[in-house]
């Protein structure tokens, strides 16, 4: 079997961790190619921690095969996810994802994407705690995360896409993080007030685009082997 290219851009990144998803999701729409580096989060590559000492995926390597001296790691390291998909789509943007025509949309999709992971996104923690440990707590936690989500609904009774009837950035960016929300508490999700935001999750997460970008790889630290994600 033919190696990848060894030239290519480098993803550290974690199967279910939602910002990982969401690199990926953003490099596969880009039709971009990358080697991937499965990590697990209780035992992290040396060779990441010493580009991003913060240790979280992604982390995405851009011209690895540079001579260190030469590098400039500001303009190589790219180690925040919605970094990632708009680096790989403003490399290419086959379906218009980030709107370029209108330039105040893009900004509205960052806004609804800061939201999401300055605000949304801890109390979807304390709501997936509350849940597991059965905490009296548990609706209040999920009642704060629905404010976030019933202004998503809304959206989408405008249109099948949370920016209209044309898919977008925000859309692929939110959507790793809505599917955590919905298996919390899979029961009272599939009956909770929001149709619109199901129907919106079910196409997404049926299409072959998910289904690859949740593709699993053999840790990097176990095979120390090159897989390739996105076109040939």
């Amino acid at each position: 079997m033919p190696q990848p290219n060894s030239n290519l851009p480098i993803l550290y990144s974690l199967q279910h961790c939602p910002y990982a998803m969401r690199a990926r999701l953003g490099i596969l729409l880009a039709q971009q190619s990358v080697l991937i580096r499965a990590v697990v989060t209780k035992n992290k590559p040396a060779e990441m921690l010493a580009i991003s000492p913060k240790g979280t995926v992604p982390v995405l390597i851009i011209d690895h095969a540079e001579p260190a001296e030469k590098r400039s790691d500001k303009a190589t390291i790219i180690d925040e996810s919605l970094d990632i998909m708009l680096w790989a789509l403003k490399l290419n943007d086959p379906q218009d994802l980030l709107q370029a025509e209108d330039s105040g949309k893009l900004d509205t999709m960052l806004d609804l994407i800061w939201r999401n992971d300055r605000e949304f996104k801890p109390d979807l923690e304390v709501y997936k705690l509350a849940k597991r440990f059965h905490k009296e707590s548990e609706v209040t936690d999920r009642q704060r995360c629905e404010v976030f989500v019933a202004e998503l609904e809304r959206k989408l009774e405008s249109g099948r896409y949370l920016m209209g009837d044309q898919a977008s950035l925000a859309d692929y960016a939110l959507l790793p993080f809505i599917r955590q929300f919905a298996r919390v508490d899979r029961k009272w999700y599939l009956q909770s007030p929001y149709p619109g935001l199901r129907d919106w999750l079910n196409r997404h997460l049926q299409m072959p685009l998910f289904t690859k970008a949740m593709a699993k790889y053999p840790l990097w630290l176990d095979s120390r082997e090159a897989f390739l994600l996105g076109k040939n």
